[in-house]
């Protein structure tokens, strides 16, 4: 067993978090398997280099699979790179980026990401997602309303009467298709850059060995066959 694989896989196996809550990462609309996705190959793929075993480990939100990570519960993990995360957390160069979107009823008087913050309007928002910690530094005027995952915004918007939902453009597309009545604004409020992650206080060797197998997998098409082989829309290779 090398240096590196001690000490991304000290137990001998390595531990990947993964946020099943994600529909584009951690989901496959062809695979029989469970789980399966792109961090599920890239997992395998990381795990292999390093010539151990990998053991997923599943959450339902992103806020649940930065905890494992930062707990030292898991070895790697797969998240959205944020400034608050980033105190304890190695991200690598994204490898995919998706889009944060706001989802409204079909007569809502909102139209233009311009119309949403605004005084008296109240954005359902997945607590800890990096959309939701996004939001939380740029809104200035709205209020947000945490539920506890993402996969529930929808719902709580229309039980209680909210005004817009947020969240990742695929899950809210999904929704508006299950629910009906509902509809997309026409523009992407963020851009979510999800990278590879570790603990900040590993070796330089380390963090330079995951940033570096993340631009090879992006380089040499592993991470666009993933995404095609799974299916997944609307997620694009990050270029950076």
């Amino acid at each position: 067993m090398t240096d590196l694989a001690k000490e991304f896989a000290p137990a001998g196996r390595l531990r990947a978090s993964l946020n099943m809550g994600n529909p584009v990462l951690a989901h496959s609309h062809i695979a029989p398997e469970k789980p399966a996705g792109v961090t599920i190959d890239l997992s395998r793929e990381f795990a292999r280099e390093l010539g151990v075993a990998v053991d997923f480990l599943q959450f339902d939100t992103a806020a649940q699979s930065v905890a494992a990570l930062a707990s030292g519960e898991a070895d790697i993990g797969f998240m959205a790179i944020d400034p608050l995360r980033a105190q304890t957390t190695h991200f690598t160069p994204a490898y995919v980026q998706i889009e944060g979107y706001y989802l409204v009823r079909e007569g809502s008087t909102i139209q233009t990401n311009a119309d949403v913050d605004r005084a008296g309007t109240r954005i359902v928002m997945g607590a800890g997602s990096a959309y939701g910690l996004y939001l939380q530094r740029h809104i200035q005027h709205a209020t947000l309303v945490p539920v506890p995952t993402s996969e529930a915004v929808v719902d709580a918007m229309l039980k209680d009467g909210l005004d817009v939902a947020s969240g990742v453009k695929q899950g809210l597309e999904a929704d508006a298709h299950r629910v009906g009545g509902l509809r997309l604004l026409g523009e992407r409020f963020m851009v979510i850059n999800q990278a590879m992650a570790m603990p900040k206080a590993r070796s330089a060797a380390a963090a330079a060995f995951l940033d570096d197998f993340v631009a090879r997998m992006k380089r040499g098409g592993f991470v666009a066959a993933s995404l095609a082989r799974h299916a997944i829309a609307g997620a694009t290779v990050a270029d950076n």
